[in-house]
C-alpha cells in the first residue's frame, strides 16, 4: 500500500529479470512505491495504476516504440511525471533524442541499487542525474555547438563550482559532499543557476556554459 511521502514509480522495462529486479529494489525500499510495471511503452501508456507514478523509470530499447520515442506519449498521459532513461549502452544519439523529448535523466543499467534510488529521488526534487559515462558524452557534444557569448551569464564561485560537479555527473548529495555544504544548499545554487542561464534543467544549464566558457 502507498504511504504518504513515497515516491511513486513506475518501471517500463521489456527484460523481465530486470523489470522484477527493479520492481523487487523499488517496492522494498522504504519512501518508494512501485505504482506498476511494463514491458512496453504502449503496455505503460494502456495498463489500469491505482495512482499516477512522479517517477518513471524508461528502457531505451524497447519492442514497439523505442524508449526516446516513448517519452512524449508518457508525458502526455502523466503530466507530472519526471523520466529517467535506462540504457546498458551510452549512445550519444540516443541520448539527446531522449532529452530533447523530456526526459530528465539518463542513467546505464549497471549504475549501482543505491546510486538509482539515488537518482530517483534527486530527480523528484528537481535534478537531473545521469552516470558518469553518459555526461561526459553530453558535455563532448555540446562543446561542439556555437558559443554563447561570456557576457551573458555571471555565476557566483559556489555556482559555478555546483554546475561543474553536476556536468561531471555528481548528484546533488555528493556535490554538497564535495562542496562541505548541506544538500538544500546545493539545490538554492541550482535554482540561482537556471534563474541565471535562463534554463530549465542540468542539460541546458550545461550546454549554456559550455558554450559561454564556463565550463
Amino acid at each position: 500500500m502507498e504511504e504518504e511521502g513515497e515516491i511513486r514509480v513506475l518501471l517500463v522495462e521489456d527484460d523481465r529479470v530486470t523489470r522484477d529486479g527493479l520492481r523487487a529494489l523499488v517496492a522494498g525500499t522504504e519512501g518508494y512505491d512501485c505504482v506498476g510495471s511494463a514491458g512496453s511503452v504502449e503496455e505503460a501508456l494502456a495498463i489500469p495504476l491505482r495512482s499516477d507514478p512522479e517517477v518513471i523509470l524508461l528502457d531505451v530499447h524497447l519492442p514497439g516504440v523505442a524508449g526516446p520515442d516513448g517519452v512524449v506519449p508518457l508525458k502526455e498521459r502523466f503530466v507530472q511525471s519526471i523520466i529517467l532513461m535506462l540504457t546498458v549502452y551510452e549512445q550519444e544519439d540516443l541520448v539527446f533524442q531522449s532529452i530533447v523529448n523530456g526526459a530528465s535523466g539518463y542513467l546505464l543499467k549497471r549504475t549501482q541499487p543505491g546510486r538509482l534510488l539515488e537518482a530517483i529521488r534527486e530527480a523528484h526534487t528537481g535534478g537531473a542525474p545521469m552516470s558518469p559515462e553518459i555526461a561526459r558524452k553530453v558535455i563532448g557534444a555540446f562543446r561542439r555547438v556555437a558559443p554563447v557569448p561570456r557576457s551573458e551569464m555571471v555565476l557566483s564561485p559556489q555556482e559555478g563550482a555546483t554546475l561543474a560537479l553536476l556536468a561531471d555527473g555528481y548528484s546533488y548529495q555528493t556535490a554538497a559532499d564535495e562542496l562541505g555544504v548541506s544538500i538544500n544548499t546545493v539545490r538554492n545554487y541550482v535554482r540561482a543557476i537556471y534563474d541565471k542561464l535562463h534554463v530549465h534543467s542540468k542539460s541546458e544549464a550545461v550546454s549554456k556554459a559550455l558554450r559561454g566558457g564556463l565550463l
